[in-house]
């Protein structure tokens, strides 16, 4: 029977966006969105400006929702040291917040702004498959 239980989130997810906050957004204005992301204890993913070209860089993309003309702006990385790797790499580890401004159209409602967060987590000796997460974005225009 334990062989057809369902794997856990902790055993499948390297990384978990923790819900958002609300964001209160006025019309015609600039409204603040944050999005904390947490990987497990002992895995790394690239920066959003990762130190090879080859490497994975994290990414957030917004898709739909009642706001527009989202400005990303991610933490910097961290330079790590890891044994596969003859230099420091640009990295992410714990738990970090991504921060978006959006422009509230005149004529926006209240909604649900959707994106999606692209990474790739690694341990010291190996790298999982790239991920995405949906994200979900409650906003509450007035």
């Amino acid at each position: 029977m334990a062989l057809l239980a369902p794997p856990t989130q902790a055993q499948t997810n390297q990384a978990v966006v923790m819900p958002p906050a609300n964001v209160v957004a006025k019309r015609g204005e600039i409204a603040t969105g944050k999005i904390t992301v947490h990987l497990r204890d002992g895995l790394h993913c690239n920066s959003n400006v990762p130190s090879d070209e080859y490497m994975i860089p994290l990414k957030l993309t917004w898709t739909a929702g009642p706001l527009e003309s989202p400005e990303i702006t991610y933490p910097p990385g961290k330079a790590e040291k890891y044994e596969f790797s003859p230099k420091p790499i640009s990295v992410y580890t714990g738990e970090f917040e991504i921060v978006t401004r959006f422009k509230v159209p005149a004529k926006a409602a209240s909604g649900t702004q959707t994106g999606k967060l692209k990474y790739q987590a690694c341990s010291n000796n190996m790298c999982f498959p790239p991920r995405t997460i949906d994200v979900q974005l409650p906003v509450e225009v007035q």
